[in-house]
């Protein structure tokens, strides 16, 4: 297991010398320490041995984790597990996790590299039917912000759209910085319950996806558009992650997302899943350092584009994909 601490120990310190190299090495180790990987690379006869730089490495497709265990350590050592929203009808993903702890601080890192201290901020996160299952990734991740926030003025809220608003007004000049954290679903029911003399000042508002069959599908800059007027805030924020990752990535307007240091997205042709492209329209492949415990380099079902300043916008999901609960609206 000195592989397995070695990663850790890597990620914990906020910061890695050479993103390819680490990628090779948590490469070289899950290819002989994942089954799943591991069967996977054998049934498409790949020799883990010649793959010999990045851009070479398979992607397990993310569907897998909705039938397999997907670990590349002892069993004994995952107690917990994050799973999917989905919707009704849907098998659920499953993401099994060595250390909460190491999730959670790791999700702190992510935010507070793009947006500073938590403690700077009143977090007020909107996260109706998140809320009312188990094992979701992102409930944990908000609650740990809150706590991290350290203000009695930080909480959850379900539908209670008039307490919210009321929360709103009465911190927008309270000389700290509000995060409106919710679901595209929730934050539109919110807004249309705001009227035109509705000011909750410089609020952050940040949408982390997710219109799970509540509300006809809308393009991100519809309903980008909408929360603007509504919040009278000049962009939106957005957070891009998913139940079978570790880290975010997050947008502070027009759609462009920023990986942290541990993450990398590169987009696949979609005819030719072995074939990159840049600035044209593909599917999303995603490097994941900080999920050395499971698999780090995911086949994602999304579909976007790398933009020239290096950031990459998602665009929506494949035709022949599920709707995830937690993905971003069709393009």
């Amino acid at each position: 297991m000195n592989s397995f601490k070695s990663f850790c120990e890597k990620i914990k310190s906020g910061k890695i010398q050479d993103f390819d190299t680490l990628a090779m090495d948590v490469f070289r180790y899950q290819s002989r320490h994942n089954e799943i990987y591991r069967k996977y690379l054998e049934v498409r006869g790949i020799q883990s041995e010649k793959i010999t730089e990045v851009q070479e490495i398979p992607f397990l497709p993310i569907s897998l984790f909705k039938t397999a265990k997907v670990i590349s350590g002892p069993e004994d050592l995952y107690t917990s597990w994050y799973s999917s929203s989905g919707t009704t009808g849907q098998e659920n993903s499953r993401h099994y996790i060595w250390s909460k702890e190491f999730y959670l601080q790791h999700c702190v890192n992510n935010f507070e590299a793009v947006y500073g201290s938590l403690k700077n901020f009143h977090v007020l996160a909107l996260l109706p039917s998140y809320l009312e299952r188990e094992g979701s990734s992102l409930v944990d991740m908000a609650a740990h912000f809150i706590q991290e926030s350290n203000s009695d003025q930080s909480g959850f809220y379900l539908y209670e759209h008039e307490a919210l608003k009321e929360k709103l007004e009465s911190l927008k000049e309270n000389g700290k910085k509000t995060l409106l954290l919710g679901v595209t679903f929730a934050l539109l029911d919110l807004a249309e319950t705001t009227s035109p003399s509705t000011d909750f000042g410089d609020v952050i508002v940040m949408e982390t996806g997710g219109m799970k069959g509540r509300r006809k599908e809308m393009i991100r800059e519809e309903v980008h558009q909408l929360l603007k007027t509504a919040f009278k805030v000049d962009n939106i924020h957005s957070e891009y992650g998913m139940t079978e990752l570790m880290s975010q990535a997050y947008s502070p307007g027009e759609g462009k997302f920023w990986c942290s240091p541990f993450m990398k997205v590169m987009v696949r042709d979609v005819y030719d899943p072995f074939t990159y492209t840049f600035g044209t329209t593909g599917a999303l492949n995603v490097i994941d350092l900080a999920n050395f415990h499971s698999c780090s380099f995911i086949e994602t079902e999304d579909l976007g584009l790398k933009n020239k300043d290096g950031s990459f916008t998602v665009l929506g999901r494949m035709d022949n994909s599920e709707t995830r609960g937690c993905n971003l609206m069709i393009n």
